[in-house]
């Protein structure tokens, strides 16, 4: 499933990271929903920071790369959304250190952040909770 989330590229350069299973899924769910925002953003004529979740939501809904792959109902389409929505926070940390707006963020920016949080937590002897995004 993971290979309709994202394209060859974007799973390559995840895989070819030093990060633990957690951080390549949080890493993973963090380029997906660039992606999903940037589209979105373009579509609507807003920037990322001003999407709302109905609208991601309703992107949820019709993304055939979902419909494809799991039957869709309101608690997952929820489920989702806030999946997609949580990521907002290290998008916007990662815009903050690159110095720019998250529209400008590039998959290896986003790869190269987690593989540096996540040293930093690992330094700090904490582990990354799953999805603590």
């Amino acid at each position: 499933m993971e290979s309709d989330f994202l394209k060859p590229e974007e799973c390559a350069e995840v895989d070819m990271a030093l990060l633990s299973s957690k951080e390549k899924f949080s890493a993973r769910l963090a380029i997906y929903a660039l992606r999903v925002l940037k589209q979105i953003a373009g579509e609507t004529g807003l920037s990322v920071a001003e999407v709302s979740n109905q609208q991601v939501m309703d992107w949820v809904r019709n993304d055939e790369s979902i419909k494809g792959s799991i039957e869709l109902d309101a608690s997952f389409e929820n489920f989702f959304t806030n999946l997609v929505v949580a990521s907002l926070r290290p998008l916007r940390q990662i815009a903050v250190e690159s110095g720019g707006a998250i529209e400008q963020l590039t998959v290896k920016q986003v790869v190269a952040w987690f593989v540096k949080d996540g040293k930093i937590r690992r330094e700090q002897g904490v582990d990354a909770a799953f999805l603590d995004l």
